[in-house]
């Protein structure tokens, strides 16, 4: 965990979001998935490995006041709140790896693009989902972006595990059922394509 930390704080403190692969200036295929949960604004959202992704700028615009961004990296947080000005006093900041992540409250719908697939050994993605299981609601939702089997094998300089939806799906049984994937290739700033395989999911009650 401390190596981990490290390597993304340096990520961050070193690197702009044109020069990292994984920027996206309008999240369409999670919010198109989170739209399709036709969620009241009361929902509670938590966005997994959010960093200083613009999703939390986009769901606020959508009327949406009870978001938590979590990022292993207390530098990418501070960057998004930096760029939401005094809309980021409306976000819940944590800091933490998400393997030992200890929710306070129940979320409706936790979100995770380009997070998961960092995770490579039994015990880190056995940790995840434990996790996830203790996070989200009783009938809540759960969004995964992912590298897909065609997606990069690195990342950032770290190894990442890809995932086809089968394996993805089977990886979140039996506490959560797949509603829904969808694959996308991300362009990079850097004019390179990433593809990717989202996933939606309702927790089992």
């Amino acid at each position: 965990m401390p190596e981990r930390k490290a390597h993304w704080e340096k990520v961050y403190d070193t690197k702009q979001p044109h020069e990292v692969s994984w920027t996206q200036d309008i999240p369409e295929t999670s919010l198109q998935l989170i739209s399709g949960f036709h969620l009241p604004e009361t929902a509670k959202i938590i966005d997994v490995g959010g960093g200083d992704s613009r999703l939390v700028d986009f769901l606020l615009d959508r009327g949406f006041y009870n978001i938590t961004v979590l990022d292993i990296s207390e530098k990418a947080l501070q960057r998004a709140q930096q760029r939401l000005g005094e809309r980021a006093q409306r976000v819940k900041w944590v800091v933490s790896d998400i393997t030992g992540f200890q929710p306070e409250e129940a979320y409706d719908v936790w979100h995770d693009r380009a997070a998961f697939h960092f995770l490579t050994t039994p015990g880190q993605i056995a940790g995840y989902i434990s996790v996830a299981d203790k996070a989200v609601a009783g009938n809540g939702y759960m969004v995964i972006g992912t590298f897909s089997e065609q997606g990069p094998q690195q990342c950032s300089g770290l190894e990442v595990r890809r995932y086809a939806e089968p394996e993805l799906e089977a990886q979140l049984s039996p506490r959560f059922s797949k509603i829904r994937c969808i694959t996308e290739d991300h362009v990079t700033p850097f004019n390179t394509k990433q593809h990717f395989l989202f996933c939606s999911f309702r927790k089992m009650a």
